[in-house]
């Protein structure tokens, strides 16, 4: 009769395979969740306190002969400027706070964010100081009078002088936060922290920012039209980052 038995052979390795499986860590994703709502806050009250900033601001120097109010005005003048100011800390803070977040990717990537942040924060309060100069000069203007035609066109140059400085500084602001804007909406992108479409929407929207931005300082008036994709993306951001947060799982490998 035939065996049939098989010959021992060597002793197999046991088989071994690489599950890959979601695991959260609860400190982590609630840190997250945190940083999550202060950036969309932040969005928010920012875009909050910018047009509330910019309505006052605007209504009184873009009036005719704004030398003649601007002393008896003030008061709105300078508080459209802190407003201004209140937009410097929340830049910067979008810089500071985003930081851990950005640097768990790329430490590279979180550096330049914060700088570009600093710089738009550092353009926005020369713009603000050279608004906030208008009104000693309103009031030398006022004072000049009776003085002469040629101390008030001095000042009214003066003014003229500093009305385009403040834009300038608004419009090279505005082209650090188009380049802050493509790093950051890129990083989401490449983390995946937020939905694919809406990482391209910002990427877009501040790509037409800073092309719109740079056109602005050469002399084309676009009336702020290149604004409006960025804008809408941050208003959409905020509420998302509020209520949804960043995507917060991250894949690991047993085996």
């Amino acid at each position: 009769m035939r065996s049939t038995d098989q010959p021992a052979g060597p002793p197999r390795e046991p088989v071994t395979s690489a599950v890959t499986i979601t695991h959260r860590d609860p400190d982590r994703t609630e840190t997250f969740r945190t940083t999550a709502r202060v950036v969309g806050l932040l969005y928010l009250a920012g875009m909050v306190v910018g047009i509330g900033g910019d309505f006052l601001i605007e209504s009184i120097l873009t009036s005719q002969d704004h030398l003649a109010t601007v002393a008896a005005k003030s008061t709105p003048l300078a508080l459209g400027v802190v407003l201004w100011l209140a937009t410097v800390v929340g830049d910067a803070a979008h810089g500071i706070v985003m930081y851990p977040v950005l640097k768990r990717r790329s430490e590279r990537t979180a550096v330049a964010y914060l700088v570009a942040r600093i710089i738009d924060a550092t353009l926005i309060a020369v713009m603000a100081l050279l608004i906030v100069i208008q009104i000693p000069v309103s009031r030398e203007y006022l004072a000049a009078g009776a003085s002469g035609a040629a101390q008030t066109s001095y000042l009214q140059a003066l003014s003229a002088v500093l009305s385009q400085g403040h834009l300038y500084a608004y419009e090279i602001a505005m082209t650090a936060l188009g380049v802050a804007g493509l790093i950051l909406s890129w990083a989401l992108l490449r983390a995946n922290l937020v939905p694919r479409p809406l990482a391209m929407w910002g990427i877009g929207g501040y790509a037409v920012l800073l092309i719109g931005s740079v056109l602005q300082i050469f002399g084309f008036h676009l009336n702020s039209i290149h604004a409006i994709p960025g804008g809408l993306w941050e208003l959409f951001i905020g509420i998302w980052l509020i209520v949804k947060g960043f995507t917060t799982k991250q894949p690991i490998v047993r085996d």
